[in-house]
């Protein structure tokens, strides 16, 4: 499998191969706080199988944590953590090209979930926006 995927302005693009060790959303407070969002959308693959045109900067999230972002246009792009997860890369999914490619398999991080998200698949759905 090879999925591709790009930030909001294009200036980076990437592609991943092979099959994601996992795919999940995270509720932490530091990927809410990293995208304005109240969960984040990750697939994790060994960061060899990633190729990346363009130069995302960097962000020390955390003492080992770096994100990963378009420095042009603010989208979030990856999440390494040499130390917890070596060899590893975190992409978000939110920026594929086909999203729907990698579906979630859990929520992670549920103990820092905001408490209304238990029961956000309850509110009303618009196709749009609500007359």
């Amino acid at each position: 499998m090879i999925v591709t995927g790009r930030c909001q302005c294009g200036a980076i693009h990437y592609a991943a191969e092979g099959e994601p060790v996992y795919s999940a959303l995270c509720h932490c407070s530091d990927c809410r706080m990293s995208a304005g969002a109240p969960m984040v959308g990750w697939a994790m693959v060994p960061a060899g199988q990633v190729t990346i045109q363009g130069e995302p900067t960097a962000y020390a999230s955390s003492e080992h944590g770096r994100r990963h972002f378009c420095g042009r246009c603010g989208t979030g792009l990856f999440y390494v953590n040499e130390r917890m997860l070596p060899g590893m890369i975190d992409v978000q999914t939110g920026t594929l090209d086909d999203p729907a490619a990698l579906p979630p398999q859990a929520h992670i991080q549920v103990a820092e979930r905001i408490a209304w998200m238990e029961h956000a698949h309850d509110l009303p759905r618009f196709e749009r926006f609500p007359d």
